[in-house]
């Protein structure tokens, strides 16, 4: 947490309402989101109980498990989950847009919309991935077969839960409270915030009331029931365990008018803890939009619409499913694409926002202020070439703490470096900054016109968005490995491997 943050949360909790703490969205809305809401049976990991879902909010579709620990069932659900999900994917599929060649890619085709899933918090997301997990290796012949749909819903809940949601700035799979608590600041602690309901009162409190006040009657479960994925323990004991024992029973009896009315009890139950997050998540969905979007908002959409392009090539041209687990090399690329992504990602948001440049600015990584003076056609020999090194001078009243060589870019330029000469006390106070700027001024002796700041405007430098970005290491194929990180075994273990098969 940085300190503008710290700060923010002290004044929404003396205020009792959030703060923001971003000027615009950072993250991707789409123009047809698919909310969906789970629920699992408590104590039984991938043991799905019901999920809400839908793109319309006044037509949720309301799927159950009458008992979740029955595998007929359970699959039955995931068949009729996969009704709703795969469709809504394929719609996104249909149409595509020529990419033009780069330097590293050939032209290809992209498609022009992805996906947007909507949950209410981590835990749902979370839930999701379980689920994917359970069903993408199931197969469709042999002793337990399953429908054809069932595993390809898994491979789409994996790539939603498990590759996309935990990629800094994608958008394709969010967690609501995340999204809020990355925009809003509010007087409770982070733990605190995963509460749906409780959030949202802090962001949006009703007429007359405090965001402390309505977060406090939130918090009521007899009042407003969990976001899930998990249920309430005393609904679990004094409503939940006897529908689905009466219909157990039912079902023993073979009294089919007595399942059918404690199947409709069980479904009217599940609806009313269902219904209230429903229309919170829509709810927050709405203040989302309230926020403009970022001007990195569809840059970031694009890349997402690139790998849903390319996961749907790879099912389109029979790649197996994710693996349980993945190789160490692929581990190795994942996690260099998340450090690349974060980077990216924050980069981005303090371009595009200046709440979020200022945490930098309070922290010492920036600094801000009014060129007083340029020296536009200084120059460095260097050989027998001249090269442009106009110096600018910048006053401050921020604190400036780096050092003399360390190299800056300013929001304003990103691509341009800019070298830090000397700091020094300024005699009406703050700091006199002296910059020398090396890059982004064109190839000719002199700077190109717009490329050297004017005496009398205001800019920002800082070190972070001078920093080279992170590129992909080079990491050797598999069997290149050792044999601890899944390469060739190891040689004692070879050996009498050969001899085995010699000896038989």
């Amino acid at each position: 947490m940085s300190t503008l943050t710290a700060l923010a949360r002290a004044r929404a909790a003396h205020a009792g309402r959030a703060v923001p703490i971003t000027a615009v969205r950072h993250v991707h809305l789409s123009d047809e989101p698919l909310v969906l809401i789970p629920l699992m049976q408590a104590g039984e990991a991938a043991a799905p109980l019901a999920v809400m879902a839908g793109t319309d909010r006044a037509a949720p579709q309301l799927l159950l498990v009458a008992q979740p620990r029955n595998r007929d069932q359970r699959f039955d659900f995931l068949t009729r989950f996969a009704e709703v999900l795969v469709p809504y994917i394929a719609a996104r599929r249909q149409h595509t847009e020529t990419v033009e060649p780069t330097k590293n890619h050939d032209e290809w085709e992209r498609c022009t919309d992805a996906p947007q899933l909507i949950l209410p918090n981590p835990a749902g997301v979370e839930a999701l991935r379980l689920l994917g997990r359970s069903a993408r290796f199931r197969t469709v012949d042999g002793p337990y077969p399953v429908d054809p749909r069932v595993p390809l819903l898994g491979r789409y809940l994996t790539w939603f839960a498990d590759d996309r949601a935990p990629m800094p700035g994608s958008g394709v799979c969010l967690a609501l409270t995340s999204a809020l608590s990355q925009h809003w600041a509010t007087g409770q602690s982070a733990l605190e915030d995963q509460h749906l309901p409780a959030l949202l009162s802090w962001i949006d409190p009703p007429e007359g009331m405090s965001g402390a006040e309505a977060a406090l009657l939130a918090e009521d479960p007899d009042a407003v029931p969990p976001a899930g994925p998990t249920t309430d323990p005393a609904f679990d004991t004094g409503v939940l365990a006897p529908l689905v024992r009466a219909q157990e029973e039912a079902r023993a009896a073979q009294d089919m008018r007595a399942v059918a009315k404690a199947e409709e009890e069980l479904r009217v139950a599940l609806a009313a803890q269902l219904e209230p997050t429903w229309q919170t998540v829509w709810r927050g969905i709405d203040v989302l939009r309230g926020l403009p979007a970022a001007a990195s908002d569809k840059p970031r959409w694009q890349v997402d619409r690139g790998r849903f392009t390319d996961f749907m090539t790879g099912i389109e041209e029979g790649l197996p499913p994710q693996p349980k687990r993945p190789s160490a090399v692929a581990a190795a690329r994942r996690l260099a694409d998340l450090e690349s992504a974060r980077q990216s990602y924050d980069r981005s948001q303090a371009i595009d926002d200046p709440l979020v440049l200022a945490r930098y600015r309070v922290g010492g990584e920036a600094f801000a202020g009014r060129i007083t003076f340029v020296d536009a056609e200084r120059q460095e020999i260097k050989g027998k070439r001249a090269w442009p090194r106009p110096l600018v001078v910048l006053h401050t009243q921020d604190e400036v703490i780096l050092r003399p060589g360390v190299k800056l870019a300013s929001p304003a330029r990103v691509a341009q470096t800019v070298r830090l000469r000397a700091v020094r006390r300024g005699e009406a106070g703050g700091y006199e900054v002296e910059l020398e700027l090396q890059s982004g001024m064109g190839r000719g002796k002199t700077p190109e016109e717009g490329s050297v700041p004017l005496v009398g405007e205001e800019r920002c430098y800082a070190t972070f968005l001078a920093e080279q970005r992170g590129t992909r290491p080079e990491l050797p194929e598999t069997d290149k490995t050792p044999w601890t990180h899944g390469g060739p075994p190891w040689p004692h273990v070879a050996r009498a491997e050969d001899q085995a098969e010699e000896w038989h």
